[in-house]
């Protein structure tokens, strides 16, 4: 079960947002102060509306509401707009959530609730200042009375197979240990099921007995004196108390040179460790996870940023994760319209990666305007290249470079990789990068791996059967570009000077030598520019067949990417 949408009306800041898509990962974005938090906070009231409306605790809940001011549970007085709040009609915030169910929850749903659904199960709270949700099933057609009158059921439903996290921008200790002490208590809850665990507590039960009746006895006799009418005095603890107990008392101790408490360690380190341990969460069969970060960067250095944003990544291969945030590092770029505006009290899916850089004062050159991706390379030849070749090679790939949702950018040389890739990360693109499998570009890579801009995943090399070292023109059948430099350099290259296993460039200075001609890095570029030209007229028959694998490697990577695009 997930969540496909959520919609909020009236609560705190946000007067209106409808229908907001949550998917894999949902990234609220937006200036300050226009609602990202709010957006989190009214899930996780409704979250927890749904909990208990399907428990059996709701007065308890409604008396404690009315008790509480902080944290995320509903108080009208701060939680419904202040400007509107003398209206005589329309005063309660209203929230509502669209859930989607495969199709053997849906087969559960008819057995437990004994009602029918097609796939989608969407509900309203609405709830004002009596404190008291009025939660319904929004069904047009036959049976949504009857769903109606199953709200705690279905609530219930819900609640079993959704586990709510959030984690708020840690801004105290407390704060940041409470989500740590969360997540672990809710990890060592499992265990309560269990028949070995259970016969556990009735061992610890029957040992605390006789210290408690002991205990008993002595407050009996100190209170006899004054009440004489007293007839018993029994400390109990409840089992549920007793349960709970056993999760809540530990210690997370770290070991980076000097062991400490984690309760000692700082902000970045404990927003890390709770995520960390949401990462690897331990969920029952069927059940779903959520998890809602408020501003994530809080209290990080650069460095950490960056593991944070792979951690939270990771976390949405099993969860629906939604982040609220200011960093642009944080964006979706896999799905726009993962991206969610909030400006002006309103919020909806971002259409394109041009105003979500603008929202956010992210400066990116014209090339770059409305790229999604990048596939960045060595030289500029090899732009002129890729250009003609991959959009023969790849109907998708056609479409993607026509539309400049992919744009192919060079380097100017492997050494510049880890600049050129920090740049691009910072204008919200994501970032692919092809090179030589020459000194310089295993040098290159190994060094942006190093400080965490590049990725195995994220690089193709070219490489050719036979050769240890090899470069884009290795991959080339000469035939298309062998008449292009006898006519612009006069040197034949069918020689046996151009035979042999050394990288293009190597032998093609061999035969420009053999051949009376001069050879340095200005000629040498402009004879990589020729051979790149004569791609543009033949690019059916530019690739030697027996070398071709890395660039066939290349355009299954990129259209992998692309069909992320929506």
């Amino acid at each position: 079960m997930n969540i496909v949408n959520f919609s909020v009306t009236n609560y705190r800041s946000i007067t209106q947002a409808y229908k907001i898509p949550i998917s894999e990962i949902t990234v609220l974005i937006g200036k300050n102060n226009e609602g990202k938090s709010n957006m989190l906070k009214a899930l996780k009231v409704s979250m927890e509306i749904l909990r208990i409306h399907g428990s059996d605790r709701r007065s308890a809940y409604l008396n404690n509401l009315k008790r509480r001011r902080s944290g995320m549970s509903y108080d009208w007085s701060r939680d419904f707009p202040i400007s509107i709040q003398n209206r005589k009609n329309n005063t309660q915030s209203i929230f509502r959530l669209e859930f989607e169910l495969t199709e053997e929850e849906v087969n559960e749903f008819k057995k437990e609730i004994k009602s029918n659904l097609n796939g989608t199960l969407p509900i309203e709270i609405r709830i004002g200042k009596d404190l008291e949700p009025k939660i319904k099933v929004i069904k047009t057609g036959r049976g949504s009375k009857t769903l109606n009158s199953k709200s705690s059921k279905i609530a219930e439903y819900i609640a079993r197979r959704i586990v709510f996290n959030y984690i708020p921008a840690v801004r105290t200790d407390k704060e940041a240990m409470d989500v740590v002490d969360d997540m672990l208590s809710k990890e060592l809850s499992i265990l309560e099921r269990e028949e070995e665990y259970k016969d556990a507590l009735k061992v610890i039960k029957n040992l605390q007995s006789p210290i408690l009746a002991k205990l008993s006895n002595n407050i009996k006799e100190s209170l006899i004196e004054f009440i004489p009418n007293i007839k018993e005095v029994n400390i109990e603890i409840q089992e549920r108390q007793r349960r709970f107990a056993l999760r809540q008392q530990f210690d997370v101790m770290i070991d980076d040179g000097n062991k400490t408490n984690l309760e000692y360690k700082g902000d970045g380190v404990k927003s890390l460790s709770a995520l960390g341990l949401l990462k690897n969460i331990t969920l029952e069969k069927g059940t779903a996870s959520i998890v809602a970060i408020e501003e994530p960067e809080s209290h990080l250095h650069p460095g950490a940023i960056h593991i944070l944003k792979d951690t939270i990544y990771d976390l949405a291969d099993s969860n629906q994760v939604i982040v609220s945030t200011h960093n642009p590092l944080f964006v979706n770029r896999n799905n726009i319209k993962g991206n969610i505006i909030i400006d002006s009290g309103k919020a909806r899916a971002s259409k394109n990666i041009k105003e979500i850089r603008e929202l956010i004062g992210v400066k990116a050159s014209d090339n770059l305007l409305n790229a999604s991706y990048v596939l960045v390379v060595e030289g500029e030849e090899d732009v002129i290249a890729l250009k003609a070749l991959l959009p023969f090679l790849s109907e998708k790939l056609s479409r993607a470079l026509k539309n400049h949702y992919l744009v192919i950018d060079k380097l100017g040389g492997a050494s510049n990789l880890g600049y050129k890739l920090s740049l691009l990360k910072n204008a919200l693109c994501t970032n692919h990068v092809l090179l030589d499998n020459d000194s310089a570009g295993k040098e290159a890579f190994d060094k942006a791996e190093n400080e965490g801009m590049l990725r195995q995943k994220d690089a193709t090399f070219v490489i050719c059967n036979g050769m240890s070292n090899s470069e884009f023109e290795d991959c080339l059948n000469k035939e298309i570009y062998s008449e292009s430099i006898l006519n612009e350099y006069g040197v034949d290259i069918n020689v046996t000077e151009f035979r042999g296993n050394s990288k293009w460039s190597d032998r093609i200075k061999k035969v420009f030598y053999s051949q009376g001609k001069n050879w340095n890095e200005t000629i040498e570029a402009e004879v990589k520019h020729t051979v790149a030209e004569s791609i543009k007229h033949n690019p059916e028959n530019a690739l030697c067949i027996h070398k071709r694998n890395s660039i066939d490697a290349l355009v299954q990577t990129l259209e992998r990417m692309i069909e992320k695009i929506k």
